[in-house]
């Protein structure tokens, strides 16, 4: 039924698998770690492909971070209204271009891959192999061990296949694992007899135990990193808290409950994703930083350029982007100007004989106004 991502897993851990085999060495341990490195750059050329969506994934939560108080305040204000809280939210993240399928879509496309090679690392030492499926006319149950190393595990030959099952790794098989049942081993010898076996649950475990550790470790400073990137707003909100505490606590502790039942290249493909996100991070986050810095200098450069320097008049703001207004404006002001210096008598000059007293502007004194102050209506005795 999922063909579609059993076949691609497949495919791409064949070409490097093929790559690596004609590199390394012709011996059982160059085979074990040629299977190994197939595991772990199935994984870079996924998070490769993944490159940009994931720095859109970046720029997705750091726009949450900014609109997170606005949100809030849209919560708050249209707590009885969740239509009209929905609308206004849809309206905010439309301004901002915030899409939040964005941020979830790299970890969602990881999700198949995971499924399709713990499939696929099951399938090979599975009574009945999968060939793209079981075997047609058969069952799982009527395929001997000998049917099981003789058919192709998808894009995998049936010689691939006995070449992994052969293969081993610090001395264990990639598809074994702590809980597996001791019936399964008879798959990783060609005799098909556990007698032959040539290793034991402990040597399993000690293989296991350390790439669980390291998986768990990885999974929680990755966490921590994302963490302290964080903005203030976004630590204050209690759903981001709760989702903080489960990235850096309880992901990295289900790694060490659920290590026991993945297979060895399971936990490879978990160390090396982890590695890969790590060094990714660092880089993704270390670009933008610099371009925000830099968006921010060319900013406070336009805010220099445009002010007055030091000395200098500034500039009257204009009204519109009609050039004629300003000058109308200019002509207005001086034409004051001129009046008011004409009727300002000079300085130390007495007014000559006959001649009334004008104050400033050349606006005089009403009779009035100079009767009112006497207490005679009307100027008349």
């Amino acid at each position: 039924m999922l063909n579609f991502i059993y076949y691609p897993v497949t495919w791409i851990m064949w070409v490097w698998h093929w790559l690596f085999d004609k590199i390394l060495p012709d011996t059982p341990g160059g085979s074990g770690v040629a299977w190994a490195l197939s595991v772990v750059f199935l994984v870079f050329s996924l998070r490769a492909i993944l490159y940009k969506p994931f720095v859109k994934q970046i720029r997705t939560t750091r726009q949450m971070q900014e609109i997170n108080p606005q949100m809030q305040a849209i919560r708050k204000k249209y707590a009885n209204d969740r239509v009209k809280m929905t609308e206004e939210m849809q309206k905010l993240q439309k301004e901002h271009g915030f899409n939040p399928l964005l941020g979830c879509l790299p970890m969602f496309m990881q999700i198949p891959v995971f499924i399709g090679l713990f499939h696929v690392l099951r399938s090979f030492n599975r009574y009945g192999g999968t060939g793209g499926g079981f075997q047609l006319g058969h069952t799982g149950a009527d395929l001997s061990l000998a049917d099981n190393r003789a058919i192709g595990n998808y894009a995998f030959s049936p010689e691939q296949v006995q070449d992994f099952l052969d293969a081993r790794l610090f001395g264990i098989p990639l598809s074994s694992f702590v809980t597996q049942p001791e019936e399964q081993w008879k798959a990783f010898v060609s005799s098909g007899s556990l007698d032959s076996v040539d290793f034991t649950r402990w040597h399993i475990a000690a293989v296991v135990i350390p790439l669980m550790l390291i998986a768990s470790f990885a999974t929680h400073m990755n966490s921590r990193a994302s963490v302290a990137r964080q903005t203030a707003a976004a630590e204050d909100n209690p759903q981001t808290r709760i989702m903080n505490k489960l990235a850096l606590y309880v992901f990295p502790l289900g790694i060490l409950v659920m290590g026991v039942f993945f297979p060895v290249a399971i936990l490879l493909y978990w160390v090396s994703n982890n590695a890969w996100t790590y060094g990714q991070q660092h880089l993704v986050f270390g670009r933008i930083a610099r371009e925000e810095e830099e968006a921010k200098q060319a900013k406070e450069e336009r805010l220099r350029a445009a002010a007055p320097k030091p000395g200098a008049r500034p500039d009257k703001p204009k009204r519109g982007s009609d050039d004629a207004d300003d000058v109308v404006n200019d002509s207005d002001a001086e034409a004051t100007t001129d009046t008011a210096t004409k009727t300002k008598p000079a300085a130390g000059k007495k007014p000559s004989p006959g001649q009334k007293p004008t104050r400033p502007g050349g606006a005089r004194q009403s009779g009035s106004k100079r009767n009112k102050k006497k207490g005679r209506p009307g100027g008349r005795r």
